[in-house]
């Protein structure tokens, strides 16, 4: 495979360069994300550390999620649960915490390979429930017509539900998703975020809550009026 190995630490990434070229596999090494995102096009696999001189790592996986399907392992330093989840839900295929051996590695990423790589979601630049389109590539909402404004975030958590329309997300995963802090789930900021969407856009079902599970993407029904 060609690798991409994305790991600011010489000693760390000949060792593991040299590893993964025994077995064949061609090695491309980044030490900024921004390389990292230039070269993604020609890898057939990333290893992706978080701790970058130029961008977080986890910022920098969203980036690469946007546009490749390319199987990623995050390894890194970061043991904290927060961290790991983040990871796992910004779109890494496996997480693997330093010190590790090299044959863990390698059979973690064996085992990516026979799971196969998900698909890369692609929804139309616009999502219609009801009276309501929503242009996720413009940052546009509109209702019957008229032009409804959102906050940044109001309208970042309304595209995550629209981005695929069905899909129940859970207050930890919004959180992390928009505010980057799923121990925020105790407070009220996605309550409230919520509300001001559905008390904008005149439509209280745009968003559905799903008590003890989460919120996904309504009919889109507004009050008369609206």
């Amino acid at each position: 495979m060609h690798v991409l190995l994305v790991e600011d630490d010489n000693r760390l990434a000949a060792a593991l360069t040299a590893a993964l070229a025994r077995l064949g596999h061609q090695v491309v090494r980044a030490g900024r994300a921004d390389d990292a995102l230039r070269l993604k096009d020609g890898a057939d696999f990333v290893l992706l550390d978080l701790g970058l001189p130029d961008m977080d790592g986890l910022e920098a996986l969203r980036r690469l999620r946007r546009a490749s399907t390319v199987p990623v392992i995050v390894v890194t330093a970061r043991s904290e649960e927060r961290d790991v989840l983040r990871g796992l839900r910004g779109g890494a295929d496996d997480y693997l915490v330093k010190p590790f051996r090299t044959a863990e590695l390698i059979a973690r990423m064996e085992a990516v390979i026979r799971r196969g790589t998900r698909p890369l979601t692609a929804p139309g630049p616009v999502v219609a429930a009801g009276g309501v389109r929503i242009d996720l590539a413009a940052r546009r909402l509109e209702v019957d017509g008229r032009p409804v404004t959102l906050t940044r975030r109001e309208f970042d958590v309304l595209a995550l539900l629209a981005r695929e329309p069905g899909v129940v997300r859970s207050r930890e995963e919004i959180l992390d998703e928009v505010w980057g802090d799923l121990l925020l789930s105790a407070s009220r900021s996605l309550d409230v975020h919520i509300a001001g969407i559905r008390a904008k856009t005149g439509c209280p079902g745009l968003v559905e809550t799903l008590r003890g599970t989460g919120y996904r993407l309504g009919t889109g029904e507004c009050t008369s009026g609206s």
